[in-house]
């Protein structure tokens, strides 16, 4: 009885449950909130008027900059390109720095 047995493949394969995978978890993804969604209910509810009931907002409200002129072109970015640029600079200052020196 105490004599260890070495399992069948075919055992051993039904047993895997690594191979198994799990389910997916299901989250509830919740709408983001457009500039202009916020920018209608800045204007839209008394209670972004004031923070903490005290502090009056009326003001900064008045001249928050509107979106399009807080919207930015996307530059993609070449890491050789990025890389050649800051090192110039870095030299470049470098050398004022050491001929300052020299003067």
């Amino acid at each position: 009885a105490d004599i260890p047995v070495i399992p069948d493949l075919e055992e051993v394969q039904e047993e895997d449950l690594a191979m198994q995978v799990a389910a997916p978890p299901s989250v509830q993804v919740n709408r983001v909130l457009t500039y202009h969604d916020l920018d209608k209910d800045l204007m839209k509810y008394a209670a972004f008027q004031t923070l903490d009931g005290e502090v009056d907002l009326k003001l900064l409200t008045k001249v928050l900059a509107p979106e399009h002129e807080l919207r930015e072109e996307d530059v993609s970015w070449n890491w050789d390109h990025l890389f050649t640029e800051v090192s110039s600079e870095l030299v470049t200052e470098w050398d004022l720095g050491q001929s300052e020196r020299e003067e």
